[in-house]
């Protein structure tokens, strides 16, 4: 095998997607669930997000909702959001502060702390011996990394947190993610099985017809490839430093913007090639992945509604001091990449509507999607566990 093939990305032969039936089936969604999304940190939401103590805020993943709680020495707490007396919902409302130091039922009132230790139950009249059983709520654990809070809601032992992190970490050590500040927040439900947003993100293939505008910011995009070495023929453009065969931005530009330039202030430790490329990924399947911008950080959030719903969260981190920056103005960065990301609903739609079809049973991949091949080899691993 010549250079060129030994160190190629793509891969060697044709291989099969999923079953399609992955994609469409309620019982495979739920062993999904199961053995892949309560298995596995889970991505709910940035720290600011409750700002204070007694705020709140309620999460589903799956089947399960989650409460966060910050208490009022301002630690963070999740449990499942679910009484012990009869297993009503304590809260309904997506987020909010809670009125006193406590989590009281709306259905008998029986009263928690914020540590989720049963405090109360009213009485009328009659009182009872004392309960033997725990009624505290049931707790999910918890765990920050960087300002993002993510839990764990199933009853197997999950994998240590630092070592979730740890492999990829260091790529991102020049961008200062734990002072980030969320500068725009939006959310959306899109009508397909959250596996195909994945397999999306994971592949470029489908760039240069769904995506003009953002091929054009990265002209490397507009060959269907990602990096240089998806190109099997890679080292005929080995010394070429136009960045359709290197990657990083179109000359002139600096971000991920509609105009090419940062909006916000550009941050200081970032190294002459992170500045050059102008993004950098960080993906934590199955419910996050973050782009890394010169001037801002996107984080983008999975969390599946059933086979055929998702919904996706996208957040534009930035500098404090772009906050309050006179005149500062996120919406060139917020167009861009919304564009993009509608882009990418509409298209994942049309495949999980092609899914349905009786003929379809499973697909092939190309060389350019082996990302695809790997994200899909992890599902398979999973499920087989």
């Amino acid at each position: 095998m010549n250079a060129d093939l030994e160190q190629w990305n793509g891969l060697r032969q044709p291989e099969p997607t999923l079953p399609s039936r992955y994609y469409l089936d309620a019982a495979h969604f739920k062993l999904e669930l199961q053995k892949i999304w309560y298995r596995h940190w889970v991505y709910l939401c940035r720290s600011e997000a409750l700002p204070g103590p007694r705020s709140f805020g309620t999460f589903k993943v799956g089947t399960q909702t989650v409460l966060l709680v910050r208490d009022d020495a301002g630690v963070l707490r999740a449990f499942h959001n679910t009484c012990r007396h009869r297993g009503a919902a304590l809260c309904s409302a997506e987020s909010g502060r809670l009125p006193a130091a406590a989590i009281t039922c709306r259905y008998h009132a029986f009263t928690y702390g914020l540590d989720g230790k049963f405090l109360r139950r009213p009485l009328h009249g009659r009182d009872m011996p004392d309960i033997e059983q725990d009624l505290s709520l049931y707790a999910v654990p918890l765990r920050e990394w960087n300002g993002f809070v993510f839990v764990h809601v199933g009853a197997t032992p999950a994998q240590d947190p630092e070592e979730y992190f740890r492999a990829d970490a260091a790529a991102l050590q020049n961008w200062p993610l734990g002072s980030l500040r969320i500068a725009h927040s939006q959310e959306r439900t899109v009508a397909c099985n959250w596996k195909i947003l994945w397999e999306n993100y994971n592949e470029c293939l489908h760039c240069p017809g769904v995506h003009p505008n953002l091929s054009r910011l990265v002209p490397i995009y507009r060959r269907g490839i990602m990096e240089p070495k998806d190109d099997a023929n890679w080292s005929e453009h080995a010394g070429r430093a136009e960045p359709e065969f290197r990657g990083g931005l179109r000359a002139g530009a600096a971000s991920w913007t509609s105009d090419g330039k940062p909006h916000g202030i550009p941050f200081a430790g970032l190294t002459t090639r992170e500045r050059e490329l102008g993004y950098l990924y960080l993906s934590y399947p199955p419910s996050i992945y973050l782009v890394a911008h010169v001037d801002y950080v996107r984080v983008v959030q999975f969390l599946p509604l059933g086979p055929a719903q998702t919904r996706v969260s996208a957040q534009w981190l930035v500098a404090p001091e772009s906050l309050s920056q006179p005149g500062f103005d996120i919406q060139p960065a917020v167009e861009f990449v919304t564009q993009v990301m509608a882009e990418d609903a509409g298209i994942c739609e049309l495949v999980q509507q092609g899914l349905g079809s009786e003929a379809h049973q499973a697909g092939v991949l190309m060389p350019e999607e082996y990302d695809v091949y790997r994200f899909q080899d992890w599902v398979r691993g999973e499920l087989a566990r």
